[in-house]
């Protein structure tokens, strides 16, 4: 017999995970590239490295502040945004792809590479971190909540504080697409060179879009290794391409999009992720090993948004007037 109950409270709690929180921030930073700017980028798994990273080997081999080593991971993703926006962002849109792809599986590899084994942990990665942030809890220790929303005070605290950043960037972003700012921004994805011709330098405009959503995507990766280890194999292309599936799914151009396209996504592979496993154990499926039930979860989650593709191709939040990615 298969436990329904217990496939859908694991499902249940990915509504809340750290993780959905981590790639709801690094999808709002790609609906201010993508979504409101037209950017190419695919190396937000970069951007979501070196905020890991950067705040991993800040605490660890320099013994920083967690104040200091966020700020560290934050000026990294500058720097990044720079080096991959300066030579690409006067050119066409597929430049900046290309770059981006690349630039991002190079951070990964340099991760990787033993030459760098005293800061990065080659890899095997990189843990220990997380006494400075656990420090900062105000909760006290114990167990909290109900049903499957029952966690212990730190990993409570990391929800708060993951959930917390993702209302605060998204209000931020709400407000500052509203701005004239904004409007520039949305005027360089419909028509960039009708904005050029109001006066406007549309290749700063693109380096500090590029530059925000980095730092999106920057903070992303710090909250994403706060409930585990760091280690480079996380961050793969495919990473890039499950936040643009989250983005796609909410809505490119939306605030709320991509905050319930995250939800969406993480409790849709939970639930197909325990669903097939346990089909498998009670013989439902006996033509299916356990590890041919792991990618199979992937292929009905990927069947899953092909049908919203299919009948809501702006997203659920989308509106197909403004921004379709069909288009």
């Amino acid at each position: 017999m298969i436990d329904w109950i217990a496939i859908f409270s694991n499902a249940a709690q990915e509504l809340i995970s750290p993780t959905t929180a981590a790639y709801a921030l690094a999808a709002l930073g790609l609906a201010i590239h993508f979504g409101y700017t037209g950017l190419l980028n695919f190396g937000q798994a970069g951007f979501m490295a070196l905020g890991a990273y950067g705040y991993a080997i800040s605490i660890l081999s320099f013994g920083f502040p967690v104040w200091a080593a966020v700020l560290v991971g934050i000026g990294a993703s500058v720097v990044f945004a720079l080096i991959l926006g300066i030579p690409t962002l006067r050119l066409r849109a597929d430049y900046l792809a290309i770059v981006t792809i690349a630039a991002a599986e190079i951070l990964r590899l340099v991760f990787t590479t033993n030459t760098f084994d005293a800061l990065t942990g080659s890899a095997s990665g990189l843990q220990g971190y997380k006494q400075g942030f656990a420090d900062l809890n105000p909760i006290p220790s114990g167990t909290y909540g109900f049903g499957p929303f029952t966690y212990n005070a730190y990993d409570w605290w990391i929800r708060i504080v993951g959930w917390t950043l993702v209302v605060v960037l998204a209000l931020i972003t709400w407000l500052i697409m509203r701005s004239p700012w904004g409007r520039v921004i949305k005027g360089i994805r419909e028509d960039e060179d009708a904005v050029r011709a109001l006066g406007k330098n549309v290749y700063s405009y693109k380096m500090q879009s590029l530059i925000l959503g980095g730092v999106y995507g920057t903070l992303a990766g710090m909250i994403f290794v706060l409930p585990r280890a760091v280690v480079p194999a996380n961050y793969q292309t495919s990473l890039t391409f499950f936040i643009y599936a989250i983005l796609l799914l909410g809505g490119a151009a939306t605030i709320l999009g991509p905050v319930i396209g995250s939800m969406i996504f993480w409790v849709l592979l939970s639930f197909f992720s325990g669903f097939v496993a346990r089909a498998v154990e009670a013989g439902w499926l006996p033509f299916m090993s356990q590890v041919q039930a792991g990618q199979l979860r992937f292929i009905l989650v990927g069947v899953a948004i092909m049908l919203i593709v299919i009948f809501r191709p702006q997203g659920i939040f989308g509106n197909k007037k403004e921004l379709a990615f069909v288009k």
